[in-house]
């Protein structure tokens, strides 16, 4: 996330393609939660979800050699499926019960910057100027403009708990920087989303086991939500995300990030009818603005040499 703004123009026509797919998709999960979670308990959904795209990709790292990584890497990897994927997916799940799933998304859109400052006190990037710490405060600002015009006093928390979300999606990838830089993505991902399905499985078994694993009447457009999340956002998403790096590169990815956002509120407006606010209209484009400049590392002039 904390690589010099890349240029799209020269990417291939598949490159294009994979990143609009994967942009369009990493979208939508916000959308899947907030229609799971109607019925579903957010552990069941996380669980489903989990189980799911580790049923797809654990094979496939398995028929590409990758899966030995557990035997070597399995502390790193228990530490990343924790913090990228139980307590995000879980703080999501627990959010959306009472905020919407446009307002989710775009609180998430924070990650960056979030990564950027982490970044720059572990000291993986010192290479700040006034442009990005600009960002980061237009960021903040439009943060601030939407948690103050969405958010009523009853589900305050709510926002609290998206920071989880935040705090754990902006450390996962600096973990895989610092402790697994040599091992195979799909591995790691892989097995991360398996040990991540198994650290939900006794508080899934609970909730069995007491009737609280949902809230009612489970519809058929629930169980259809935890089904996508885990084999179209999930699975897929992966399986498109190492496509896309090998054809276009980190750099040109990241700008994804970017893009999630307004799919998230597009769906959310346009499917779930969900209000387009002030606090979107005008924090929207901040958090956008700020995320992008923040994580803008200066350009090096280079020698000119003769």
């Amino acid at each position: 996330m904390n690589t010099p703004a890349p240029k799209l123009g020269h990417m291939s026509k598949r490159g294009w393609l994979l990143f609009l797919a994967l942009g369009v998709i990493w979208g939508i999960p916000y959308l899947l939660i907030r229609v799971a979670v109607e019925d579903l308990s957010p552990a069941v959904v996380v669980f489903g979800r989990l189980s799911l795209g580790a049923l797809v990709l654990l094979p496939l790292a398995i028929r590409q050699g990758q899966a030995g990584v557990i035997r070597t890497h399995w502390r790193g990897i228990l530490l990343f499926a924790v913090v990228e994927m139980c307590i995000p997916f879980g703080a999501l799940g627990i959010a959306e019960q009472r905020i919407s799933s446009s307002l989710a998304g775009l609180l998430i859109a924070a990650v960056p910057m979030v990564n950027a400052v982490a970044t720059y006190r572990l000291g993986m990037d010192t290479s700040w100027n006034s442009r990005r710490v600009g960002g980061l405060f237009i960021g903040l600002a439009g943060v601030a403009l939407l948690v103050g015009f969405d958010i009523h006093a009853d589900n305050w928390w709510s926002v609290a708990i998206c920071g989880f979300a935040v705090i754990g999606y902006a450390c996962g990838p600096i973990m895989i920087t610092k402790f697994m830089n040599d091992v195979p993505s799909s591995g790691v991902i892989s097995w991360s989303q398996t040990v991540a399905a198994a650290i939900y499985l006794p508080v899934v078994a609970v909730q069995l086991s007491t009737g609280h694993w949902n809230t009612g009447t489970v519809h058929v457009k629930a169980w259809a939500a935890v089904v996508g999340l885990g084999l179209v956002c999930t699975a897929a998403a992966f399986v498109l995300l190492f496509a896309l790096v090998e054809e276009a590169g980190p750099s040109r990815t990241t700008l994804i990030t970017y893009m999630n956002p307004a799919v998230a509120v597009i769906l959310g407006i346009s499917i779930l009818d969900e209000p387009f606010t002030r606090g979107i209209a005008l924090g929207f484009p901040l958090v956008l603005i700020g995320s992008f400049l923040a994580t803008r590392k200066p350009v090096t002039p280079q020698p000119v040499t003769t």
